[in-house]
C-alpha cells in the first residue's frame, strides 16, 4: 500500500489577521500537521489542545469591541461564529486538506446547506451527481429548489455529461468521490475543468476518503465538504462538518451567514474531532487495508452478484481511484446478494435482510467511519426517502448491502458474513 504523504509537500495557509498561529517549519509534513498544527498554548502551556466550553467573550473595552463586531479585527467574540477550539479544527483541517480557510458546522449535511446558502441565489442552477448520498439529493432537489435553485442530475463517471449539462446560469458543481455506497469515482481533475470552463465553482465531498488518502483541491476542486462524524472523528462520538475552501470564499461567503444562521460546530464537538485528526492517518490506512481483504473475499463468495470497491481490480474506476486516493481503496464495501433474477426485488431485500440480521459482531447502523465495522441496507436506511425512480437511477437496488470496515479483526467480519451469505437458500 502506498503512503499516503507525499515528501515535502508544503501547505499554504492564509496570512494570520489577529489570531496568532502555532509556529511550524514551513516544509512539516502532513503527518505531523495532524498533531500539531491549530493555535498556540495558553498561558498555562498545555501540550493536548484546550476546550473552551463558554458561549461568548469578554472583550477589553467598548472601542475594541465594536471593531471586533464590525469584523475590523480577528477575534474572539462569542461561540456562535469563533470559538477558539473550533479555530483549531478548523485550521487543522484546512492544512491537511491544502486548503486555506475551513469554516466548521453542525453537521456534514450543514454544510452542504452552507455551501447552497453562501454561493447559490434564486435562478442559479446547479450540476449533481446522481450517485451522491440521499439526503444531498433531498437537499438540492427539494429545499434548494424550493428557493428557485434549478438542479440537473448527471452521471457520477462520465464528463461528457457533465459537459452538456452546463447552462449559462450554472454556478456551482457537486460530487462525492468516492459516493455512498457505491463507491463511484468521478474524475476531479475533469469535473474542475468543466467548472471553470462554465464560470462555475467544483466542490467534492470528500467524506469517503478524508485528507488521509485524497485531497481534491490537488486535482483542481474549489471546495470540500466533510462530515467530520465519519473518518475524521473516527470513532462515532459526534456529529460534526466542515467546508474547506479559499480564504476569501470563506470570509465573504460563509462566515456572514454563518454569524447570521448559527449553523456551528459545538467547541466540544470541536475538540472531540480535533482529537480525531491526530489518528486520522494511521486508521485510514489500517481500514482500508482491512476492506480491501474483504472485498476480495467478498468477490469469491457464492450468492453475491456483484462487489462495489474501488481497490479491486474489478472496479470500472479502479485506476483513477488509485491516482486520485493515494493508492488505497478506502474503508466501505458495498456487495449486492443475489435475489433479483429469481425473485425480483422483494426476495433481494429479504436476502439482504437476512444476512445483515445474521451478523453478530458488525454493527447494525447507517453511520460509517467508526471504528467499529458497520453494516446497513442503503435502499431503506441512507436512501430509503428517496422515491424508487431515485434509488434506480442511483443504483441503489434492494439486495444492496454496505459494509463500512473499522479495525476489528478482519477475519471475524468474514465469519460474520459468511454466516449469513451460507444460509441463504440456493
Amino acid at each position: 500500500m502506498m503512503s499516503n504523504i507525499p515528501p515535502e509537500l508544503p501547505i499554504e495557509k492564509a496570512a494570520p489577521r489577529g489570531i496568532p498561529r502555532v509556529q511550524l517549519p514551513p516544509q512539516v509534513r502532513r503527518d505531523t500537521v495532524a498533531v500539531r498544527e491549530g493555535l498556540p498554548p495558553s498561558a498555562w502551556g498545555e501540550n493536548s489542545e484546550a476546550l473552551f466550553l463558554t458561549s461568548s467573550f469578554v472583550q477589553p473595552d467598548a472601542a475594541t469591541a465594536a471593531a471586533r463586531f464590525a469584523n475590523e479585527e480577528e477575534a474572539f467574540i462569542y461561540s456562535r461564529f469563533t470559538n477558539p477550539t473550533v479555530t483549531m479544527f478548523e485550521r487543522r483541517l484546512a492544512a491537511l486538506e491544502g486548503a486555506q480557510a475551513c469554516i466548521a458546522t453542525s453537521s456534514g449535511m450543514s454544510a452542504i446547506l452552507l455551501l447552497g446558502m453562501g454561493l447559490l441565489k434564486t435562478g442559479d442552477h446547479v450540476i449533481c451527481s446522481r450517485s451522491v448520498f440521499g439526503s444531498t439529493i433531498r437537499l438540492f432537489a427539494g429545499e434548494f429548489g424550493k428557493f428557485g435553485v434549478e438542479t440537473t442530475f448527471v452521471s457520477q463517471t462520465d464528463p461528457a455529461e457533465w459537459r452538456r449539462a452546463v447552462k449559462p446560469n450554472t454556478k456551482l458543481l457537486f460530487a462525492e468521490s468516492p459516493t455512498n455506497p457505491l463507491t463511484e469515482v468521478c474524475d476531479i481533475g475533469a469535473l474542475a475543468a468543466v467548472a471553470k470552463h462554465a464560470g462555475a465553482w467544483l466542490a467534492v465531498d470528500n467524506c469517503f476518503c478524508s485528507p488521509a488518502l485524497q485531497r481534491p483541491i490537488e486535482y483542481g476542486a474549489d471546495l470540500v465538504i466533510h462530515s467530520g462524524t465519519k473518518y475524521l472523528d473516527g470513532q462515532g462520538r459526534v456529529i460534526a462538518g466542515a467546508l474547506c475552501a479559499s480564504e476569501q470564499l470563506v470570509n465573504d461567503k460563509f462566515v456572514p451567514v454563518m454569524r447570521s444562521a448559527g449553523m456551528s460546530l459545538s467547541p466540544f464537538n470541536a475538540w472531540v474531532v480535533l482529537k480525531g485528526l491526530e489518528t486520522l492517518s494511521i486508521r485510514m490506512q489500517a481500514q482500508s487495508a482491512r476492506a480491501l481483504q474483504l472485498a476480495g473475499w467478498l468477490e469469491a463468495q457464492p450468492h453475491i452478484e456483484r462487489v462495489y470497491y474501488p481497490g479491486l481490480a474489478s472496479h470500472p474506476q479502479h485506476q483513477l481511484a488509485m491516482a486520485q486516493q493515494s493508492g488505497c481503496g478506502g474503508a466501505v464495501v458495498s456487495f449486492i446478494v443475489e435475489g433479483r433474477q429469481r425473485g425480483g426485488a422483494a426476495l433481494a431485500r429479504s436476502n439482504a435482510f437476512h444476512v445483515i440480521d445474521q451478523t453478530q459482531v458488525c454493527s447494525i447502523t447507517a453511520n460509517l467511519g467508526d471504528t467499529k465495522t458497520t453494516i446497513t441496507h442503503p435502499p431503506s436506511t441512507s436512501h430509503g426517502r428517496l422515491t424508487e425512480d431515485q434509488r434506480q437511477a442511483a443504483g441503489i437496488t434492494q439486495g444492496l448491502i454496505r459494509v463500512a470496515v473499522g479495525l476489528d479483526d478482519i477475519e471475524d467480519i468474514k465469519a460474520d458474513l459468511h454466516r449469513g451469505l451460507s444460509s441463504l437458500a440456493s
